[in-house]
């Protein structure tokens, strides 16, 4: 059976881990991030500024996505990228930097999606994963646009499981708290700007981050399960895999 996989911000903290076990599963997997890793077996990698939508339809136009998931028996989306950036209160937030998070945490993961979609009709087991955050339903100043982006793409899911399309499943899910490079962005964030950093700090000070390769084991079981899909947002943690 040919199991391909698309996934976005593959060479870093979650998505790294997230690499490591689907090629343990025995996927082909084509990642999608500025940067690139070292070539290895079973990966196919785009070089792809997902913060600029030009970039990404452009690619998406060249069919390459089409080429990748040819002949697949399931084939699954995983939108992980995404960008923390603004963390600032409402009015003192950078234009440019809200539209970027735009670009990356809802453009990106929807366009993806529609395309996955499109390409996939013959393929009789299609899955989506978009990585959610707690900041898609708990309430943080300074994260108005993060949380924002992240509720985004819980009720894309919604709103994408009502349609029904034959042989999809999708589901938008947060997968804890994780000791990965956004949490060290967070903690350096101006307490002025995130009142709630302390918060952060402590669950590190602490040991309560969670391990990106113990959270990425948990994704890709519970993606590959029968499950996958009945639940269709929420938080990894509170999920039987």
């Amino acid at each position: 059976m040919k199991r391909s996989a698309i996934l976005t911000g593959h060479t870093r903290g979650l998505g790294a881990a997230l690499l490591a076990e689907l090629q343990n599963r025995g996927f082909q997997v084509l990642g999608l991030s500025r940067n690139r890793l070292a070539e290895a077996p079973g990966l196919t990698q785009q070089s792809i500024d997902l913060a600029s939508p030009s970039s990404l339809q452009s690619w998406l136009k060249t069919n390459a996505l089409a080429h990748f998931l040819a002949d697949a028996d399931q084939a699954v989306l995983i939108n992980n990228a995404g960008s923390l950036q603004p963390v600032a209160m409402l009015g003192q937030q950078d234009a440019q930097a809200i539209a970027a998070a735009v670009a990356v945490n809802v453009t990106a993961p929807l366009t993806l999606a529609n395309g996955f979609l499109a390409v996939t009709a013959e393929v009789r087991d299609r899955r989506i994963l978009h990585i959610s955050s707690g900041a898609a339903r708990s309430v943080y100043p300074g994260w108005s646009v993060y949380g924002a982006t992240k509720a985004a793409l819980d009720h894309h899911a919604r709103a994408a499981a009502a349609e029904r399309h034959p042989g999809v499943r999708i589901a938008s899910l947060a997968p804890g708290v994780l000791d990965t490079d956004m949490q060290v962005e967070v903690r350096a964030s101006d307490p002025a700007q995130f009142p709630g950093l302390s918060r952060f700090t402590i669950l590190k000070q602490e040991g309560q981050l969670r391990a990106p390769a113990a959270a990425a084991t948990e994704l890709v079981t519970y993606l590959l399960s029968d499950d996958f899909g009945t639940r269709v947002d929420g938080d990894l943690r509170s999920l039987a895999v």
